[in-house]
């Protein structure tokens, strides 16, 4: 099996999963006691991090249903993974900062 599948083979499941924690999360932000302007904001990012992991997921489908290797669409799949990890990152932060700023 080609090298790069492995890596598709894992980033599948995980991305899909990524959707998922994006949404419940944007759910969330909508319950707790967030400003509108931050929670707006928060909301976007994590809307657009639940499309990359969408693309994610949708390339790697398509990188394990060909017959020859594809590292091009593995190659965007893992760049579009690690893109949308990034902004789960920094949402994850900017909901922190501002529940923390406004319990004191």
């Amino acid at each position: 099996m080609h090298q790069n599948r492995d890596v598709s083979q894992h980033i599948l499941p995980t991305a899909a999963t990524m959707v998922g924690v994006c949404v419940t999360v944007i759910g969330i932000v909508r319950v707790l006691e967030v400003s509108g302007a931050i929670s707006t904001f928060i909301d976007d990012v994590l809307a657009f991090d639940s499309l990359f992991f969408l693309g994610s997921t949708l390339l790697s489908y398509a990188s394990l249903r060909v017959q020859e290797p594809t590292p091009r669409l593995e190659r965007w799949a893992d760049v579009l993974f690690l893109v949308g990890l990034a902004g789960l990152v920094g949402a994850s932060f900017m909901l922190t900062y501002e529940l923390g700023q406004t319990h004191h």
